[in-house]
Order: structure tokens, then sequence, then C-alpha cells
């Protein structure tokens, strides 16, 4: 009986590095991306003795030109350089959040 069950685990073992083959194949590359530009960019979290909002987004926008990148960037950049109580207005915002939201 325990042989019997080796050789079921054994043929779904099987079947699943046969799925996860045919999976690999068809994937996607992954593209890696530069995101050293992002350190470029301060925090912004909206207190009083933070950079202006403009500056925060002028930054984002100088960063993203000089690493030759595209506007969706920005957003991402963005999101990624908010600090506590901006990042929790992001995050409980659905409509900041939405997949057609642009810079």
């Amino acid at each position: 009986m325990t042989e019997m069950r080796l050789r079921q685990e054994h043929e779904v073992s099987k079947a699943e590095i046969v799925r996860l083959r045919e999976r690999l194949a068809t994937a996607l590359p992954a593209v890696h991306k530069d995101l050293s530009l992002i350190s470029k960019v301060p925090k912004w979290s909206v207190a009083e003795t933070d950079t202006p909002v403009e500056d925060f987004l002028a930054s984002i926008k100088g960063a993203v030109k000089r690493a030759r990148r595209d506007v969706a960037d920005c957003l991402r950049i963005a999101t990624l350089r908010l600090a506590d109580p901006a990042r929790a207005f992001y995050k409980s915002s659905l409509e900041l959040q939405a997949e057609d939201a642009t810079w």
C-alpha cells in the first residue's frame, strides 16, 4: 500500500513538473528596471516640514526624465516615496489605485 501511494505521488509530481515547464515556456520574460532613480526622490508625507508637493512632483518628473523612463513610472515612483499620512491616504483611495489612474 505504501508503494502504491508513493507511485501515485510520483505521478502527481511528474504532472506538476510538466505543468510548470509549460507555464515557464509561455511566460513573459522578466523585465528588470533600474530603480536607483527612486533614491533621488525625497520621501513626502504631507507634514509642514516637508518640501512642497510641487517640488516633490517636479523631483519625480526630473528623475524619470534623467533615467529616460516613461510617464507611467512617475506614478509608480510617487507611490513608493509616500510616507505615513500620505501613504495612508493613497492606500485608502480606490480612485488613485485604479488600473486606469494616470500621472
